[in-house]
């Protein structure tokens, strides 16, 4: 908990670049997100792979990058992520959302929610 809100306030106090990893983090080629159709109720996995745009009901999901502590990749995924509804000139999220911290940075929609569950490191 402490290490994802660390690397929120470095993140958001624009001190990392987005190229650049944070020290003892490793890029990983794409990640596994989950999304819930809060009006229909039913929730689906969402696989991406870093640069993938897919379709999730009404809305598009964007995975930018997915970074993961290196020492320990179970223990949690960082992903940058811009969710959109479809058509929509705005994006509805577009920024960093943290597996164990899901409401720190979290897609605030009326009819979906989408949360990080890990980054694929296969």
């Amino acid at each position: 908990m402490i290490r994802a809100l660390a690397l929120m306030a470095v993140i958001l106090a624009g001190g990392v670049q987005a190229q650049e990893a944070p020290t003892g983090m490793t890029e990983a080629g794409g990640a596994l997100l989950r999304g819930l159709d809060k009006v229909a109720g039913t929730a689906s996995d969402i696989q991406l792979s870093v640069g993938q745009t897919v379709e999730f009901g009404h809305i598009t999901v964007t995975l930018r990058e997915c970074r993961y502590p290196a020492e320990d990749p179970s223990s949690n995924a960082y992903a940058y992520l811009i969710i959109a509804d479809k058509g929509a000139t705005e994006p509805a999220f577009s920024g960093w959302m943290i597996a164990d911290s899901p409401a720190l940075s979290a897609l605030d929609h009326q009819r979906y929610d989408v949360w990080v569950i890990r980054c694929k490191t296969d």
